[in-house]
Protein backbone atom coordinates (compact mmCIF):
# COMPACT_ATOMS: atom_id res chain seq x y z
CA UNK A 1 0.00 0.00 0.00
CA UNK A 2 0.93 3.74 -0.76
CA UNK A 3 -0.20 5.25 2.01
CA UNK A 4 1.04 4.41 6.10
CA UNK A 5 -3.23 4.32 6.95
CA UNK A 6 -5.87 3.04 5.76
CA UNK A 7 -9.37 3.55 7.12
CA UNK A 8 -11.73 1.09 7.77
CA UNK A 9 -15.51 1.45 9.41
CA UNK A 10 -16.74 -0.38 12.09
CA UNK A 11 -17.07 -3.77 10.18
CA UNK A 12 -14.08 -3.73 8.51
CA UNK A 13 -15.05 -1.92 5.46
CA UNK A 14 -13.31 1.19 4.45
CA UNK A 15 -15.00 4.38 5.71
CA UNK A 16 -14.14 7.59 7.91
CA UNK A 17 -13.83 5.98 11.01
CA UNK A 18 -10.28 7.36 12.57
CA UNK A 19 -7.11 5.81 11.05
CA UNK A 20 -6.02 2.50 12.24
CA UNK A 21 -2.34 1.80 12.16
CA UNK A 22 -1.31 -0.77 9.28
CA UNK A 23 0.50 -4.06 9.29
CA UNK A 24 3.73 -2.43 7.84
CA UNK A 25 3.89 0.14 9.97
CA UNK A 26 2.99 -1.12 13.49
CA UNK A 27 3.31 0.69 16.54
CA UNK A 28 6.10 0.62 18.82
CA UNK A 29 5.72 -2.19 21.31
CA UNK A 30 4.56 -0.70 24.74
CA UNK A 31 7.04 -1.05 27.83
CA UNK A 32 8.13 -4.53 29.33
CA UNK A 33 8.02 -6.27 26.13
CA UNK A 34 12.02 -7.38 25.56
CA UNK A 35 13.92 -4.47 23.18
CA UNK A 36 11.24 -2.18 24.09
CA UNK A 37 12.94 1.05 26.25
CA UNK A 38 13.15 0.39 30.20
CA UNK A 39 10.02 2.06 31.89
CA UNK A 40 10.37 5.20 34.20
CA UNK A 41 11.08 4.42 38.14
CA UNK A 42 7.98 6.09 38.53
CA UNK A 43 6.05 3.85 36.31
CA UNK A 44 8.02 0.69 37.66
CA UNK A 45 5.39 -2.47 38.33
CA UNK A 46 4.32 -2.14 41.88
CA UNK A 47 5.63 -5.03 43.92
CA UNK A 48 3.18 -7.63 45.06
CA UNK A 49 1.08 -7.46 47.31
CA UNK A 50 1.17 -9.81 50.60
CA UNK A 51 -1.84 -11.82 50.90
CA UNK A 52 -3.33 -12.84 54.05
CA UNK A 53 -1.92 -16.27 54.29
CA UNK A 54 1.58 -14.13 54.24
CA UNK A 55 4.51 -13.37 51.42
CA UNK A 56 6.26 -15.59 49.76
CA UNK A 57 5.39 -17.33 46.79
CA UNK A 58 2.35 -19.39 46.15
CA UNK A 59 2.07 -22.88 47.84
CA UNK A 60 0.54 -25.44 49.73
CA UNK A 61 -2.90 -23.48 51.44
CA UNK A 62 -1.71 -20.34 49.91
CA UNK A 63 -3.47 -18.25 47.10
CA UNK A 64 -0.89 -17.53 44.66
CA UNK A 65 -0.10 -13.47 43.95
CA UNK A 66 -1.82 -11.60 40.86
CA UNK A 67 0.39 -12.47 37.56
CA UNK A 68 0.57 -8.80 35.81
CA UNK A 69 -1.38 -9.47 31.60
CA UNK A 70 1.62 -9.24 29.81
CA UNK A 71 1.66 -6.44 27.15
CA UNK A 72 2.24 -8.78 23.71
CA UNK A 73 -0.98 -10.78 24.94
CA UNK A 74 -2.96 -7.83 24.76
CA UNK A 75 -1.53 -6.43 21.38
CA UNK A 76 -1.77 -9.52 19.93
CA UNK A 77 -5.43 -9.83 18.70
CA UNK A 78 -5.35 -6.19 17.22
CA UNK A 79 -2.82 -7.18 15.29
CA UNK A 80 -4.14 -10.03 14.01
CA UNK A 81 -7.37 -8.30 12.67
CA UNK A 82 -5.47 -5.33 11.30
CA UNK A 83 -3.36 -8.06 9.11
CA UNK A 84 -6.33 -10.15 8.49
CA UNK A 85 -8.55 -6.80 6.87
CA UNK A 86 -5.82 -5.78 5.27
CA UNK A 87 -5.42 -9.24 3.32
CA UNK A 88 -8.55 -8.92 2.56
CA UNK A 89 -8.39 -5.65 1.02
CA UNK A 90 -6.19 -6.91 -1.36
CA UNK A 91 -7.67 -9.83 -2.10
CA UNK A 92 -10.81 -7.87 -3.33
CA UNK A 93 -8.23 -5.08 -4.84
CA UNK A 94 -6.99 -7.86 -7.00
CA UNK A 95 -10.49 -9.52 -7.94
CA UNK A 96 -11.83 -6.03 -9.19
CA UNK A 97 -11.06 -5.28 -12.96
CA UNK A 98 -11.50 -2.12 -14.82
CA UNK A 99 -13.01 -2.65 -18.05
CA UNK A 100 -14.41 -0.74 -21.22
CA UNK A 101 -18.15 -2.61 -22.65
CA UNK A 102 -19.14 -1.71 -25.98
CA UNK A 103 -22.49 -2.37 -27.22
CA UNK A 104 -23.57 -1.39 -30.84
CA UNK A 105 -21.04 1.32 -30.58
CA UNK A 106 -22.08 2.78 -27.30
CA UNK A 107 -19.10 2.54 -24.96
CA UNK A 108 -19.29 2.36 -21.44
CA UNK A 109 -16.17 1.73 -18.15
CA UNK A 110 -17.17 -0.33 -15.87
CA UNK A 111 -16.09 -2.65 -12.94
CA UNK A 112 -16.52 -6.33 -12.79
CA UNK A 113 -15.65 -9.63 -10.96
CA UNK A 114 -16.67 -11.95 -14.01
CA UNK A 115 -13.90 -14.16 -14.78
CA UNK A 116 -14.32 -13.84 -18.94
CA UNK A 117 -16.33 -12.35 -21.36
CA UNK A 118 -19.27 -14.88 -20.91
CA UNK A 119 -19.86 -13.63 -17.06
CA UNK A 120 -19.35 -10.18 -17.65
CA UNK A 121 -21.98 -10.18 -20.42
CA UNK A 122 -24.31 -11.89 -18.20
CA UNK A 123 -23.82 -9.59 -15.15
CA UNK A 124 -24.65 -6.60 -17.88
CA UNK A 125 -27.70 -8.30 -18.87
CA UNK A 126 -26.62 -8.42 -22.85
CA UNK A 127 -27.93 -11.06 -24.42
CA UNK A 128 -26.40 -12.28 -27.48
CA UNK A 129 -27.95 -15.06 -30.58
CA UNK A 130 -26.17 -16.55 -33.72
CA UNK A 131 -25.95 -13.57 -35.57
CA UNK A 132 -24.49 -11.25 -32.95
CA UNK A 133 -20.54 -10.41 -33.01
CA UNK A 134 -18.64 -10.55 -29.78
CA UNK A 135 -14.79 -9.01 -29.21
CA UNK A 136 -13.01 -11.22 -28.06
CA UNK A 137 -15.19 -14.47 -27.96
CA UNK A 138 -17.16 -15.30 -25.42
CA UNK A 139 -15.47 -17.70 -22.69
CA UNK A 140 -12.16 -15.49 -23.04
CA UNK A 141 -10.98 -14.65 -19.85
CA UNK A 142 -10.83 -11.10 -18.06
CA UNK A 143 -7.81 -8.86 -16.70
CA UNK A 144 -7.65 -5.54 -15.79
CA UNK A 145 -8.08 -3.14 -18.77
CA UNK A 146 -9.79 -5.18 -21.70
CA UNK A 147 -12.43 -3.79 -24.03
CA UNK A 148 -14.92 -5.74 -25.05
CA UNK A 149 -17.21 -5.13 -27.91
CA UNK A 150 -20.96 -6.32 -29.34
CA UNK A 151 -22.46 -6.00 -32.44
CA UNK A 152 -26.20 -7.16 -32.24
CA UNK A 153 -27.38 -8.82 -35.87
CA UNK A 154 -29.98 -6.96 -37.64
CA UNK A 155 -32.20 -8.78 -40.85
CA UNK A 156 -32.41 -6.86 -43.57
CA UNK A 157 -35.29 -8.18 -46.15
CA UNK A 158 -32.80 -7.23 -48.98
CA UNK A 159 -34.09 -7.31 -52.37
CA UNK A 160 -31.27 -6.68 -55.24
CA UNK A 161 -32.56 -6.40 -59.27
CA UNK A 162 -35.94 -8.00 -58.15
CA UNK A 163 -34.49 -11.03 -56.38
CA UNK A 164 -35.34 -11.44 -52.54
CA UNK A 165 -33.86 -12.23 -49.95
CA UNK A 166 -33.11 -12.03 -46.15
CA UNK A 167 -29.66 -11.24 -44.56
CA UNK A 168 -28.03 -10.47 -41.76
CA UNK A 169 -25.46 -7.57 -40.37
CA UNK A 170 -24.46 -6.28 -37.95
CA UNK A 171 -24.45 -2.64 -39.24
CA UNK A 172 -26.22 -0.09 -38.09
CA UNK A 173 -27.03 2.11 -40.85
CA UNK A 174 -28.04 1.44 -44.83
CA UNK A 175 -25.19 2.50 -46.29
CA UNK A 176 -22.56 0.10 -43.55
CA UNK A 177 -24.93 -2.85 -44.75
CA UNK A 178 -24.44 -2.25 -47.86
CA UNK A 179 -20.43 -2.36 -47.18
CA UNK A 180 -21.08 -5.24 -45.24
CA UNK A 181 -23.09 -7.26 -47.67
CA UNK A 182 -20.40 -6.40 -50.91
CA UNK A 183 -23.95 -4.90 -52.72
CA UNK A 184 -22.37 -2.33 -55.51
CA UNK A 185 -24.60 1.00 -55.05
CA UNK A 186 -22.95 3.47 -57.12
CA UNK A 187 -25.53 4.64 -59.55
CA UNK A 188 -28.05 2.38 -57.78
CA UNK A 189 -31.53 3.70 -56.79
CA UNK A 190 -31.79 2.71 -53.14
CA UNK A 191 -35.32 2.78 -51.19
CA UNK A 192 -33.88 3.74 -48.08
CA UNK A 193 -31.67 6.94 -47.58
CA UNK A 194 -27.42 5.49 -46.54
CA UNK A 195 -27.67 7.40 -43.38
CA UNK A 196 -30.79 5.94 -42.17
CA UNK A 197 -29.84 4.03 -39.22
CA UNK A 198 -30.93 0.02 -38.49
CA UNK A 199 -33.00 -1.03 -35.61
CA UNK A 200 -32.79 -4.35 -34.17
CA UNK A 201 -35.62 -5.65 -35.84
CA UNK A 202 -34.01 -4.86 -39.02
CA UNK A 203 -35.81 -2.82 -42.19
CA UNK A 204 -36.86 -4.00 -46.07
CA UNK A 205 -34.61 -2.44 -48.27
CA UNK A 206 -34.55 -2.35 -52.34
CA UNK A 207 -31.64 -2.10 -54.35
CA UNK A 208 -31.77 -1.38 -58.36
CA UNK A 209 -28.06 -1.46 -60.01
CA UNK A 210 -27.50 0.51 -63.04
CA UNK A 211 -27.89 -1.55 -66.04
CA UNK A 212 -27.63 -1.05 -69.73
CA UNK A 213 -30.88 -1.61 -71.57
CA UNK A 214 -31.24 -1.32 -75.83
CA UNK A 215 -34.74 -0.52 -76.98
CA UNK A 216 -35.48 -0.86 -80.28
CA UNK A 217 -38.50 0.87 -82.18
CA UNK A 218 -39.63 1.97 -85.32
CA UNK A 219 -36.19 1.33 -87.13
CA UNK A 220 -34.26 3.29 -84.54
CA UNK A 221 -31.98 1.72 -81.79
CA UNK A 222 -31.47 3.65 -78.18
CA UNK A 223 -29.21 2.48 -75.63
CA UNK A 224 -29.23 3.90 -72.19
CA UNK A 225 -28.23 3.29 -68.56
CA UNK A 226 -30.71 3.07 -66.17
CA UNK A 227 -31.74 1.39 -62.62
CA UNK A 228 -35.72 1.09 -63.57
CA UNK A 229 -38.03 -1.42 -61.97
CA UNK A 230 -39.79 -2.81 -65.17
CA UNK A 231 -39.37 -2.38 -69.06
CA UNK A 232 -42.26 -0.22 -69.35
CA UNK A 233 -40.61 2.06 -66.87
CA UNK A 234 -37.09 1.80 -69.71
CA UNK A 235 -39.40 2.81 -72.40
CA UNK A 236 -40.83 6.21 -70.64
CA UNK A 237 -36.88 6.84 -70.00
CA UNK A 238 -36.42 6.21 -73.63
CA UNK A 239 -39.16 8.38 -75.11
CA UNK A 240 -40.92 5.13 -76.64
CA UNK A 241 -44.89 5.07 -76.26
CA UNK A 242 -47.43 2.31 -76.81
CA UNK A 243 -50.07 2.87 -78.87
CA UNK A 244 -53.63 0.34 -79.60
CA UNK A 245 -52.27 -2.86 -79.57
CA UNK A 246 -48.69 -2.53 -79.39
CA UNK A 247 -46.96 -4.29 -77.19
CA UNK A 248 -43.43 -5.26 -76.52
CA UNK A 249 -41.22 -8.78 -77.06
CA UNK A 250 -40.69 -9.30 -73.32
CA UNK A 251 -43.61 -8.19 -70.51
CA UNK A 252 -43.87 -4.97 -69.64
CA UNK A 253 -43.88 -6.01 -66.31
CA UNK A 254 -40.78 -7.98 -66.16
CA UNK A 255 -37.19 -6.94 -64.52
CA UNK A 256 -34.92 -5.83 -67.41
CA UNK A 257 -31.58 -6.98 -67.23
CA UNK A 258 -28.37 -5.95 -67.81
CA UNK A 259 -27.64 -6.24 -71.97
CA UNK A 260 -31.39 -6.85 -72.54
CA UNK A 261 -32.83 -5.83 -75.95
CA UNK A 262 -36.39 -4.40 -75.97
CA UNK A 263 -37.85 -4.68 -79.09
CA UNK A 264 -41.38 -2.51 -79.67
CA UNK A 265 -44.06 -4.28 -81.68
CA UNK A 266 -46.53 -1.57 -83.64
CA UNK A 267 -49.34 -3.76 -84.37
CA UNK A 268 -52.55 -2.77 -86.31
CA UNK A 269 -55.50 -5.79 -86.67
CA UNK A 270 -58.74 -5.48 -88.62
CA UNK A 271 -61.33 -8.42 -88.36
CA UNK A 272 -62.96 -10.57 -90.97
CA UNK A 273 -66.16 -12.42 -90.73
CA UNK A 274 -66.97 -15.87 -92.98
CA UNK A 275 -69.82 -18.00 -93.34
CA UNK A 276 -69.78 -21.61 -93.77
CA UNK A 277 -72.46 -23.77 -94.25
CA UNK A 278 -73.28 -26.88 -92.26
CA UNK A 279 -75.07 -29.96 -94.40
CA UNK A 280 -77.91 -31.05 -93.16
CA UNK A 281 -78.89 -34.38 -92.08
CA UNK A 282 -81.00 -36.54 -93.89
CA UNK A 283 -83.20 -39.59 -92.46
CA UNK A 284 -85.08 -42.47 -94.71
CA UNK A 285 -87.86 -44.48 -94.16
CA UNK A 286 -89.12 -47.28 -96.22
CA UNK A 287 -92.93 -46.87 -96.98
CA UNK A 288 -94.47 -50.22 -98.22
CA UNK A 289 -96.83 -48.29 -100.31
CA UNK A 290 -94.07 -46.70 -102.72
CA UNK A 291 -93.36 -48.21 -105.67
CA UNK A 292 -89.51 -49.46 -105.70
CA UNK A 293 -87.64 -46.88 -106.96
CA UNK A 294 -89.26 -44.45 -105.75
CA UNK A 295 -88.59 -41.85 -103.17
CA UNK A 296 -90.73 -39.09 -101.44
CA UNK A 297 -88.96 -36.36 -99.87
CA UNK A 298 -91.84 -35.25 -96.94
CA UNK A 299 -89.53 -32.56 -95.42
CA UNK A 300 -86.72 -30.84 -97.13
CA UNK A 301 -83.30 -30.31 -95.55
CA UNK A 302 -82.10 -27.26 -95.10
CA UNK A 303 -78.32 -26.64 -94.47
CA UNK A 304 -76.93 -24.53 -91.64
CA UNK A 305 -74.72 -21.67 -91.46
CA UNK A 306 -72.09 -21.42 -88.89
CA UNK A 307 -70.06 -17.62 -89.19
CA UNK A 308 -66.19 -17.45 -87.80
CA UNK A 309 -64.68 -14.30 -86.72
CA UNK A 310 -60.69 -13.62 -87.62
CA UNK A 311 -58.18 -11.54 -86.57
CA UNK A 312 -55.69 -9.86 -89.48
CA UNK A 313 -52.54 -8.26 -87.22
CA UNK A 314 -49.79 -6.83 -89.08
CA UNK A 315 -46.49 -6.59 -86.76
CA UNK A 316 -44.34 -4.00 -88.17
CA UNK A 317 -45.94 -3.84 -91.01
CA UNK A 318 -45.90 -7.82 -91.89
CA UNK A 319 -49.24 -9.40 -92.66
CA UNK A 320 -49.97 -11.98 -90.04
CA UNK A 321 -51.62 -15.77 -90.43
CA UNK A 322 -55.29 -14.85 -89.40
CA UNK A 323 -56.52 -16.47 -86.54
CA UNK A 324 -60.01 -17.28 -85.85
CA UNK A 325 -61.34 -15.46 -82.47
CA UNK A 326 -64.74 -16.79 -82.44
CA UNK A 327 -67.34 -18.97 -84.42
CA UNK A 328 -71.48 -18.68 -83.87
CA UNK A 329 -73.74 -20.89 -85.21
CA UNK A 330 -76.41 -17.96 -87.07
CA UNK A 331 -78.91 -21.04 -88.09
CA UNK A 332 -79.39 -24.79 -87.37
CA UNK A 333 -79.36 -27.22 -90.13
CA UNK A 334 -82.66 -28.80 -90.81
CA UNK A 335 -83.05 -32.52 -91.19
CA UNK A 336 -84.81 -33.98 -94.58
CA UNK A 337 -87.14 -36.81 -94.03
CA UNK A 338 -87.31 -39.36 -96.97
CA UNK A 339 -89.38 -42.36 -97.93
CA UNK A 340 -88.22 -44.74 -99.40
CA UNK A 341 -90.67 -47.32 -101.37
CA UNK A 342 -90.60 -51.04 -101.18
CA UNK A 343 -94.27 -52.00 -102.77
CA UNK A 344 -94.16 -53.72 -106.18
CA UNK A 345 -93.52 -51.56 -109.04
CA UNK A 346 -97.19 -50.09 -111.15
CA UNK A 347 -97.61 -51.17 -114.55
CA UNK A 348 -95.31 -48.66 -117.08
CA UNK A 349 -95.93 -47.88 -120.43
CA UNK A 350 -93.85 -50.08 -122.69
CA UNK A 351 -90.55 -48.95 -122.74
CA UNK A 352 -90.12 -46.46 -120.08
CA UNK A 353 -89.99 -49.13 -117.15
CA UNK A 354 -86.14 -49.46 -117.37
CA UNK A 355 -85.32 -46.02 -117.00
CA UNK A 356 -83.81 -43.93 -114.34
CA UNK A 357 -87.31 -41.93 -112.58
CA UNK A 358 -85.81 -41.30 -109.67
CA UNK A 359 -82.29 -39.48 -111.21
CA UNK A 360 -85.03 -37.72 -112.92
CA UNK A 361 -87.44 -37.00 -110.23
CA UNK A 362 -83.66 -35.47 -108.19
CA UNK A 363 -82.69 -33.28 -110.99
CA UNK A 364 -86.30 -31.73 -111.39
CA UNK A 365 -87.22 -31.06 -107.61
CA UNK A 366 -85.16 -32.70 -105.76
CA UNK A 367 -86.90 -35.57 -105.08
CA UNK A 368 -89.84 -33.75 -103.70
CA UNK A 369 -93.77 -34.44 -104.96
CA UNK A 370 -94.75 -31.56 -103.83
CA UNK A 371 -92.06 -28.95 -105.65
CA UNK A 372 -93.04 -25.93 -107.10
CA UNK A 373 -90.47 -23.51 -109.11
CA UNK A 374 -90.23 -19.88 -107.93
CA UNK A 375 -92.55 -19.00 -110.64
CA UNK A 376 -95.20 -20.87 -109.90
CA UNK A 377 -95.46 -22.40 -113.09
CA UNK A 378 -94.74 -26.13 -112.80
CA UNK A 379 -94.99 -28.51 -109.60
CA UNK A 380 -94.06 -32.10 -108.56
CA UNK A 381 -91.75 -34.47 -108.71
CA UNK A 382 -91.44 -34.34 -113.04
CA UNK A 383 -92.31 -30.68 -112.85
CA UNK A 384 -95.14 -30.66 -114.66
CA UNK A 385 -97.09 -27.68 -116.24
CA UNK A 386 -100.69 -27.34 -115.27
CA UNK A 387 -101.77 -27.68 -119.37
CA UNK A 388 -99.40 -30.69 -119.85
CA UNK A 389 -100.50 -32.53 -116.21
CA UNK A 390 -104.41 -31.82 -117.65
CA UNK A 391 -103.40 -33.52 -121.48
CA UNK A 392 -101.63 -36.61 -119.66
CA UNK A 393 -105.22 -37.04 -117.80
CA UNK A 394 -104.02 -35.63 -114.32
CA UNK A 395 -106.46 -33.66 -112.62
CA UNK A 396 -106.05 -29.85 -110.37
CA UNK A 397 -102.38 -29.93 -109.78
CA UNK A 398 -99.65 -31.93 -110.48
CA UNK A 399 -97.72 -31.54 -106.61
CA UNK A 400 -100.87 -32.64 -105.34
CA UNK A 401 -101.04 -36.08 -106.97
CA UNK A 402 -99.33 -38.99 -105.71
CA UNK A 403 -95.90 -39.71 -105.91
CA UNK A 404 -96.86 -42.70 -108.14
CA UNK A 405 -99.25 -41.09 -110.32
CA UNK A 406 -97.01 -38.40 -111.30
CA UNK A 407 -94.33 -41.30 -111.90
CA UNK A 408 -97.03 -43.07 -113.87
CA UNK A 409 -97.97 -39.80 -116.45
CA UNK A 410 -94.25 -38.70 -116.84
CA UNK A 411 -93.66 -42.35 -117.75
CA UNK A 412 -96.26 -41.65 -120.87
CA UNK A 413 -95.38 -38.35 -121.53
CA UNK A 414 -91.62 -39.86 -122.32
CA UNK A 415 -93.37 -42.49 -124.49
CA UNK A 416 -95.36 -39.43 -126.17
CA UNK A 417 -91.65 -37.06 -126.71
CA UNK A 418 -89.20 -38.46 -125.47
CA UNK A 419 -86.69 -36.30 -122.94
CA UNK A 420 -87.61 -33.12 -124.47
CA UNK A 421 -89.87 -32.10 -122.07
CA UNK A 422 -86.94 -32.08 -119.62
CA UNK A 423 -84.12 -30.41 -122.11
CA UNK A 424 -81.83 -30.43 -118.87
CA UNK A 425 -82.09 -32.99 -116.67
CA UNK A 426 -83.76 -35.70 -119.38
CA UNK A 427 -80.50 -37.49 -119.80
CA UNK A 428 -80.50 -39.02 -116.25
CA UNK A 429 -83.42 -41.01 -117.10
CA UNK A 430 -80.92 -43.17 -119.33
CA UNK A 431 -78.41 -43.19 -116.07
Amino acid sequence: MSKQYERYGPHGTLGDEPAVPSVHTALTLPYGVPGAPRRPAHEAVPPPRRTPEGPGPAGRGRRAAARPESPVRRLLPQALVVAFLAGGTAAFVAEDKAVELTVDGHPRTLHTFADDVTGLLADEGVRVGPHDVVTPAPGTPLTDGDEIAVRHGRPVRLTVDGERRVVWTTADTVDGALRQLGVRAEGAYLSASRSLPIGRAGLALDVRTERSVTVMADGRTRTLRTNAATVADVLREAGTTLRGEDTTSVPGTSFPRDGQTVTVLRITGTHETHDEEIPYPERRSEDPALPRGTEVVDQAGRPGLRRSTYLLRTVNGVRQRPRRERTEVVREPRRQLVRVGTGPRPATASGAGHLDWHALAVCESGGRPDAVDPSGTYGGLYQFDTATWHALGGSGRPQDAPPEEQTRRAETLYQRHGTSPWPHCGSRLRG
